[in-house]
């Protein structure tokens, strides 16, 4: 169990805050983002993503947590069916804050909390099966491979140096110039 925050609630009851960002998520769910303030945004985030990751499970007991949290059945189908088949691959970071300025009456900093329905790309589980294919295709030529071990710089390294030398060139004209001028 995460550990109670410190300071001020923000309903004033423990129940009240609860229900609240239970209806915040509610609206997040339905709308796909919401503009809210930034405390509470923070607040919803772990709320929300709990609720999303109960989804992805998809069994019974998890339908009945989160219908305890959110009474609105459409909107817990929707979770459960459209918004799970989105964030299925997704191992998590399901919403995204993004910050928008104050509110004009009373100066509030202002944020929008959505979901982050963009497709996942698991870039570094490609790396580890690259990885894994390399050392599996290594054993087979082990011997000869190790006798003919080359230090070569990688492509991108002779592009920074490629820069580094039309720089270097560009200032030594600059000052050449300079003087002439004088």
């Amino acid at each position: 169990m995460p550990t109670p925050t410190k300071g001020p609630r923000l309903g004033g009851s423990p129940t009240h805050e609860r229900m609240m960002l239970n209806n915040l998520a509610a609206q997040l769910f339905e709308h796909k983002q919401i503009k809210t303030t930034v405390t509470k945004a923070k607040r919803l985030r772990p709320v929300a993503e709990r609720m999303i990751t109960n989804a992805k499970k998809g069994d019974l007991a998890a339908r009945r947590r989160v219908l305890g949290q959110i009474s609105d059945k459409s909107i817990v189908h929707e979770l459960f069916t459209s918004i799970a088949d989105t964030m299925a691959e997704r191992p998590g970071g399901y919403t995204r804050i993004t910050k928008i300025g104050p509110r004009p009456g009373d100066n509030a900093p202002m944020a929008v909390i959505e979901l982050v329905l963009e497709p996942y790309s698991p870039k570094q589980a490609t790396v580890k099966e690259a990885e894994q294919a390399t050392a599996a295709a290594a054993p087979a030529e082990e011997a000869p491979a190790e006798a003919e071990v080359v230090d070569e710089a990688p492509a991108e390294d002779a592009a920074v140096e490629a820069e580094a030398v039309e720089a270097d060139a560009e200032t030594a004209e600059e000052s050449s110039e300079a003087a002439e001028e004088k």
